[in-house]
């Protein structure tokens, strides 16, 4: 079994959101998501439309998702890694090259955003 990891707040869910988890569960057969915590969100200054707990819920119900874990801390991703027997890391191509250290533990791979669509120009349109 080839299992697939990835990380964000998923705030807002939308087809830009969906259209990463679907290929990242393409590239294997299970797909982990590290889903960051409100008080992580709080370190790296970003706030939720929605809590935790509710952006949780919405990930569980994408049929692309396997398991949602807590992303408490940038440094976990090493260890969650190991845990989880992850084979492939996958990340946005907005985050090229950050994460390549990890390629000492699987195979890290930066897929294409799909364009025009965030979670921010979401919120902004919303406020009108």
């Amino acid at each position: 079994m080839k299992r697939i990891i990835t990380y964000g707040t998923f705030d807002v869910l939308h087809f830009g959101h969906i259209n990463l988890l679907k290929r990242a569960k393409s590239l294997g057969d299970y797909l982990i998501v590290g889903l960051s915590s409100d008080e992580f969100n709080a370190i790296k200054n970003k706030k939720s439309y929605y809590n935790y707990n509710q952006r949780k819920i919405m990930l569980e119900g994408c049929r692309y998702v396997d398991l949602v874990i807590p992303e408490n801390n940038w440094e976990q991703k090493t260890e969650d890694i190991i845990k989880y027997q992850a084979d492939i890391f996958i990340m946005g191509d907005d985050w090229q090259g950050k994460f390549d250290y990890l390629k000492d533990y699987c195979e890290v791979i930066y897929l294409k955003r799909t364009p025009n669509v965030s979670s921010t120009q979401t919120k902004t349109y919303l406020k009108g």
